[in-house]
């Protein structure tokens, strides 16, 4: 895996439990700002390199999004390496006994296909992770789903659209898709959504009155704001040349699967809310709980908003992609240089 190393980690683990076939990558990018924070995903990878090179890039964008929020934090993620002969409590245990071991420079928490119940398990073995008990931070899915929807709303004003006359593309029903797909309906919006699992999108449907689109349809449905809520990746440069939408926010991490794709999206007129910007919700609960011990405020979930502003404001005034223009801010505060000018 030495072609994946990234030379911008502070720590990087890899570390198996043979008996339960279990592997599991660990890493910390950054702690300038303080202790790393960032899930625990668990996925079907195709190999090593392919688990090494998601787990790194989430844990950098993690960095940026600590940074963004302004929450005294650096960025962190680990990944769990599925299959079907898995032990699965196994393996969560393995990450917390690995996170126990970092001795407080990692805080974990969820991620992708990580239940509540994978926490609890991984509680049994480290101080160090975010779980639903009655006294923790709170619910991390709808922090998450409260900070899109503050930057969707945010990004529509800057459109010039009414949150009632929002047409919404929602890709990936999950706890957040659902819960984003919740606030959107009762502010009037109009909803389109996919998952692929049949039966998340049929109780959506069902629930919040909004339409049901195949796979095929879901990049080419015409609407005001495409959603992406499920895996990163979703906007390659092909996608972002046809599709019809007039801005991009959800809450999936690293939604552009290659750096053309901002900018194709920009050159188009297409206005994307930084994923590291939108998602920042559950961060900044676990992130709030853990380095103060009380539970965040809504107004730090509103900043979420107020910075999806600022940063749409100077991507119109320089003329350049919003990542661009969040990625110099929060490179900046962590203090790799580049500043935001």
């Amino acid at each position: 895996m030495s072609d994946c190393l990234p030379e911008d980690c502070e720590r990087l683990l890899l570390v198996r439990d043979r008996a339960a076939r279990a592997t599991a990558i660990v890493v910390v990018h950054d702690t300038r700002l303080g202790p790393a924070h960032g899930g625990i995903r668990r996925w079907a990878y195709a190999g090593p390199d392919e688990a090494m090179r998601d787990v790194v890039a989430l844990a950098r964008a993690m960095t940026y999004k600590c940074a963004l929020a302004g929450v005294a934090a650096g960025g962190g993620k680990a990944v769990i390496l599925d299959h079907p002969e898995l032990d699965r409590a196994a393996a969560y245990r393995l990450v917390g006994r690995t996170v126990e071991q970092l001795g407080g420079i990692f805080f974990t928490g969820p991620d992708v296909n990580t239940t509540a119940a994978d926490l609890r398990t991984v509680a049994e073995a480290t101080r160090f992770v975010a779980t639903d008990a009655p006294d923790g931070p709170g619910d991390l899915a709808a922090a998450t789903a409260d900070g899109v929807l503050y930057a969707t709303l945010a990004l529509a004003e800057f459109l010039a659209i009414a949150p009632a006359d929002l047409r919404v593309v929602v890709q990936g029903l999950g706890a957040v898709g659902v819960g984003l797909c919740a606030r959107l309906a009762e502010r009037g919006a109009r909803l389109f959504v996919h998952d692929i699992l049949p039966e998340r999108t049929a109780t959506v449907v069902a629930e919040f009155g909004a339409e049901p689109l195949a796979a095929e349809q879901v990049f080419a449905t015409p609407c005001d704001v495409f959603a992406p809520c499920a895996l990163g990746g979703a906007l390659t440069a092909d996608v972002a040349a046809s599709l019809p939408a007039r801005g991009v926010c959800g809450a999936a991490n690293n939604i552009f699967a290659d750096e053309r794709a901002a900018a194709v999206l920009h050159d188009r007129g297409v206005v994307a809310v930084p994923d590291f910007l939108a998602n920042a919700g559950a961060l900044i609960l676990g992130a709030t709980w853990n380095l103060t011990g009380r539970r965040a405020g809504p107004e730090q979930l509103l900043r979420i908003g107020e910075t999806t502003r600022e940063i749409l404001r100077r991507s119109a005034t320089e003329d350049r992609p919003p990542v661009e223009i969040a990625l110099a801010v929060a490179r900046e505060r962590v203090g790799f240089g580049g500043g935001a000018s």
